[in-house]
């Protein structure tokens, strides 16, 4: 917007957002119901008045939030080439100059990206939305996912055309899609997720939606077929060359998995008939809380006093020497009471020895399963 004096302001409208002015209707998103008129309006983030006679007033608004505004302190004729604008691509209706023929042509053939990707890339081009380049890349005849650097010499003579034809004829109809020509693929491009929707032109061809840049792009595979490679051809044809095997025989050298492999081995045929798996004798692999079980009670096993074997069968006490070293004089009957205490604390030392034994086998047994 052109001030009397510098700062002027510099509007990014973003997804959603537009300019309005008091007492003209400039809806770009029609709402679904209607409004009372109010000033200012519903989600305005600025508004501006004129000095003229009579005055008039405006106001920015932005319900999404994606909008931006700029002050450049500049000349107004020099705004184009100050940041953020100087950064941008030329622009098919300001720019004709610029983006001729020769130009496009040798922008298409120093990228390696789908066409549609570098049309929606701003620094290469400015202007082109998302429903733009599918309407040019329709009446051009060119798949979205086509490299462009894999487009003939025709066909970026062509894409050359209908830039300017459809940037060109939508500007000079203020944007008012009502009065779009009705052949145009945005006039029937919207039926997308809609019940009942039809999703075909007046002529019966059908479209279809793919994700290209993305964004959803709309196209018309009968007209718009591929003549060049597109990514997923270059990734499929990448992988075969890596993998040195063709389609044809990537079935057949697939590795088997796991559960093939031990099928295959467990059965063997026999005039035509399967027979049954063997049973193998082999314990499963204990997992790991399993195997910790296990080390705990080795360490356990390592710690036991002597009177305990490998097996947890309780060891014999031999009382020979200890009978040696009773003292002659002890009586007999406490002699009894010694034998007597010895014997318990034999009888409870097995009883917990296979104690310890069952509970160490039922954690092992668990931890296999």
């Amino acid at each position: 917007l052109v001030m009397s004096t510098p700062p002027h302001p510099l509007f990014h409208f973003g997804m959603a957002g537009w300019w309005k002015i008091r007492g003209l209707e400039t809806a770009y998103y029609k709402p679904t119901k209607k409004e009372e008129p109010t000033w200012p309006p519903k989600y305005w983030k600025f508004t501006l008045e004129t000095s003229d006679d009579p005055k008039s007033e405006h106001a920015f608004v932005d319900f999404r939030r994606f909008g931006r505004i700029r002050l450049v302190d500049c000349a107004a004729e020099e705004m184009r080439n100050v940041s953020p604008l100087k950064e941008n691509g030329p622009d098919p209706v300001a720019d004709k100059d610029i983006l001729t023929e020769e130009w496009l042509v040798q922008k298409l053939q120093s990228k390696h990206v789908p066409v549609k990707a570098l049309l929606l890339d701003q620094a290469n081009i400015s202007g082109i939305g998302n429903w733009v380049g599918d309407e040019l890349l329709y009446h051009a005849k060119i798949h979205p996912e086509q490299y462009s650097n894999t487009l003939s010499p025709a066909q970026m003579k062509q894409l050359h055309k209908s830039i300017h034809y459809v940037c060109s004829t939508a500007v000079d109809l203020l944007a008012e899609s009502d009065r779009f020509p009705e052949e145009w693929l945005f006039k029937h491009r919207w039926g997308k997720g809609k019940k009942d929707a039809s999703q075909r032109l007046p002529n019966g061809e059908k479209i279809k939606f793919v994700t290209v840049g993305g964004r959803t792009s709309a196209i018309v595979p009968s007209v718009q077929k591929k003549t060049g490679e597109v990514a997923a051809d270059v990734k499929e044809r990448d992988s075969e060359d890596e993998n040195g095997v063709e389609e044809d025989d990537a079935e057949e050298q697939k590795p088997k998995s796991a559960k093939r492999k031990a099928r295959d081995d467990g059965e063997e045929e026999d005039d035509g008939r399967t027979a049954p798996k063997k049973k193998s004798n082999k314990k499963p692999p204990a997992t790991s809380r399993g195997k910790r079980r296990a080390m705990r009670d080795e360490e356990a096993d390592a710690a036991q006093p002597d009177g305990v074997n490998g097996s947890h069968e309780p060891i014999q006490e031999d009382t020979t020497k200890t009978h040696q070293a009773v003292n002659r004089s002890e009586t007999p009957k406490s002699t009894a009471v010694r034998k007597q205490k010895a014997s318990k604390s034999a009888a409870k030392s097995r009883s917990d020895d296979e104690s310890h034994a069952r509970r160490r086998s039922a954690r092992v047994n668990r931890g296999a399963k």
